[in-house]
């Protein structure tokens, strides 16, 4: 059995965490508020920011502002681990990427900053409502994964399949640039009321 490390207890935390639970893995949430993240957790364990990371695999459902911190506060505890990128790093004024020009995406910045870490993007073209249910419209919530590491990919995905989601191989790490687009525009429509936030992108199979 894995255990699988969120930090944030926000919505995309919450929704990871529940499907991590679905999947029969072990859970652990870590928030700055104990009650958010023990609520997020369930039967798992809810810690404080600060407390050590349990988990395999790793998911930084953080606004993508806060990575610093998570940096330095986890780097170390991070590496050999499973490092999953759910963020979507946007100028909301702009819907534009925010990212440095020299990294392309979020995932890659991570990759450059967490060398010993092995680094997968997934989650971000989701809204949290399909997360949490598992559907949209009436289909399984499909979660598209990236990673320069197969095991790692392999690994990510077998807990969502676990808990009744899909997955699609996105293919290397260089595709998170192309994922963060898609929730750039996932994001735009649902702010401008062209998609509702329970809804978003469906892939059929």
């Amino acid at each position: 059995m894995t255990t699988i490390t969120v930090l944030g207890a926000g919505n995309i935390g919450s929704a990871v965490a529940g499907i991590a639970a679905k999947s029969g893995e072990t859970v652990q949430v870590i928030d700055r508020d104990a009650a958010k993240a023990q609520t997020a957790a369930g039967n798992g364990t809810g810690s404080v920011w600060g407390a050590a990371i349990e988990g395999d695999i790793v998911v930084l459902a953080l606004p993508y502002p806060a990575y610093a911190d998570a940096i330095a506060a986890y780097g170390p505890q991070l590496a050999g681990k499973v490092v999953v990128d759910p963020s979507n790093p946007i100028d909301f004024s702009t819907f534009d990427s925010v990212v440095p020009a020299e990294y392309g995406s979020a995932a890659a910045e991570l990759a450059a900053k967490l060398k010993d870490a092995k680094i997968v993007k997934a989650f971000n073209t989701n809204f949290a409502a399909t997360l949490a249910s598992g559907e949209i419209d009436g289909t399984p919530t499909t979660v598209a994964v990236a990673s320069d590491d197969e095991d790692a990919k392999k690994a990510v995905a077998g807990f969502v399949q676990a808990a009744g989601l899909r997955t699609v191989d996105a293919g290397p790490l260089k595709r998170a640039a192309n994922l963060e687009g898609m929730g750039a525009l996932q994001i735009f429509l649902g702010i401008t009321e062209q998609t509702p936030w329970p809804a978003g992108f469906k892939i059929v199979k």
